[in-house]
């Protein structure tokens, strides 16, 4: 739920396949943008919320549906979206890009409320996590726990911007991009990590 981050998805996804062609799987972390959040947006934060998706989709022709986006009492709280993420990875590892890919996809192109369980169950589901193992999951104590600790996880390190990308080897991180930037900037930074990698 972080539209830099729905902008950078398509470069993401084609830095994690080169990643995982050179034996480097991606890990998603969540990282707690808006976590918590109980009141509805105000008039003045929906209309900069807004402006920042217009920017992101001029900069990156990310699809967006403005027309009823964060309609009026929408409370725009990143924990579930966040806390789905987290079960899914516990379930099927495999299976968390394509429901980060669908739950962005539902939230800012087809205007979906994913702070709903209801919808995040669904969603689980049209990529194949069945509903009863994802719904014990998302309400477990263990993955609130989980969700918990990524955004401990990602303030211990100091990030502040999404999305972040972080390359690991050794329990060595590199930090490949704190905000977004297009493909032909963060590949050859990647096949610079990856390639001192292999002389390592």
């Amino acid at each position: 739920m972080c539209s830099w981050c729905w902008g950078f998805a398509p470069v993401a996804e084609a830095l994690a396949t080169r990643a995982k062609a050179a034996g480097v799987p991606l890990h998603l972390v969540a990282g707690g943008l808006r976590a918590g959040h109980g009141s509805a947006l105000d008039m003045n934060t929906r209309r900069y919320i807004l402006e920042h998706w217009q920017a992101v989709h001029q900069a990156t022709g990310q699809p967006f549906r403005f027309e009823g986006a964060l309609p009026d009492g929408f409370v725009y709280d990143t924990e579930p979206a966040c806390r789905a993420l987290v079960a899914v990875r516990g379930l099927d590892p495999a299976a968390v890009w394509p429901l980060v890919r669908r739950i962005q996809h539902a939230f800012y192109a087809e205007g979906r409320d994913v702070t709903q369980a209801s919808t995040l169950v669904e969603l689980a589901e049209q990529v194949g996590i069945p509903r009863i193992e994802f719904a014990e999951a998302f309400d477990a104590a263990a993955t609130r726990e989980a969700t918990a600790a990524d955004f401990t996880w990602v303030q211990d390190l100091g990030i502040a911007g999404f999305p972040t990308l972080l390359a690991e080897r050794n329990g060595q991180l590199a930090l490949l991009t704190n905000g977004y930037q297009p493909l032909d900037e963060l590949a050859p930074l990647l096949e610079r990590w990856l390639e001192r990698g292999l002389h390592a």
